[in-house]
């Protein structure tokens, strides 16, 4: 596992969470915020750690936030733009090539898998490096070149809205799970959390890798976390 200088980070975080009522980013998962978890899986592998929302609501857990807004500077105030915008704000922010996109409601992201993407990313000569799962491809868990915000921003004049459909007219390269199932042989590093249902699932499995971390064969993984900058209220 390296830190890779020439990869920022950004977790859309700006999302209603209408079907599960309540912030998904910050449920508890073992005491700590989902948000900040993904931070610390996140941040031993890049540059630096942006998350696209409220700064006032994220900053006070020692974390880096942009609101989230209309990049492409067309829409009534108010409208919500969904994840195209925020993809589209993180891209208008980044100084740097690349850059990895997640969402903030997949608890299963393992630091192994996303060592993986990075990796296979800056060899990549697409514009856009993107998983593509069981259940098709995974634009909220994938790395975009700063290139991508201009085609981005057009298509939100047009008045796109579907992540999926805007990058079609990128250059693609998708990665097919086979690629990545011995790093993840049970199929969960991308499975997100929409409902009340699936965040009794995710607390269920986080306290069996809690357990798990307290055997000492865990070790270098408690060290990693204890080093960590980001803060649990």
């Amino acid at each position: 596992m390296r830190r890779r200088r020439q990869v920022a980070a950004f977790i859309l975080a700006g999302g209603a969470s209408s079907r599960m009522r309540r912030d998904k980013g910050l449920l508890d998962l073992g005491g700590v915020p989902l948000i900040v978890h993904t931070a610390r899986v996140i941040e031993p592998l890049v540059a630096c750690v942006t998350v696209v929302g409220a700064p006032r609501r994220y900053a006070a857990m020692g974390l880096r936030a942009i609101p989230d807004h209309d990049a492409a500077g067309h829409g009534s105030k108010g409208t919500r733009r969904g994840p195209l915008a925020g993809i589209a704000t993180a891209l208008a922010a980044t100084r740097l090539p690349w850059n990895l996109i997640v969402a903030c409601d997949l608890p299963y992201l393992s630091v192994a898998w996303l060592d993986w993407l990075l990796s296979r990313a800056v060899r990549s000569r697409g514009e856009v490096v993107i998983p593509r799962s069981g259940r098709g491809l995974e634009p909220l868990a994938a790395v975009y070149r700063r290139e991508c915000g201009a085609a981005i921003d057009s298509a939100l004049v047009r008045g796109a809205r579907k992540v999926t459909d805007v990058i079609e007219e990128l250059r693609m390269d998708v990665v097919d799970r086979s690629e990545w199932r011995g790093i993840d042989p049970r199929g969960l590093v991308l499975k997100n959390m929409n409902t009340p249902r699936d965040y009794d699932a995710a607390r269920k499995w986080w306290n069996v890798e809690r357990l798990r971390e307290r055997h000492p064969l865990e070790k270098p993984r408690q060290a990693r976390k204890q080093k960590s900058r980001f803060v649990v209220l």
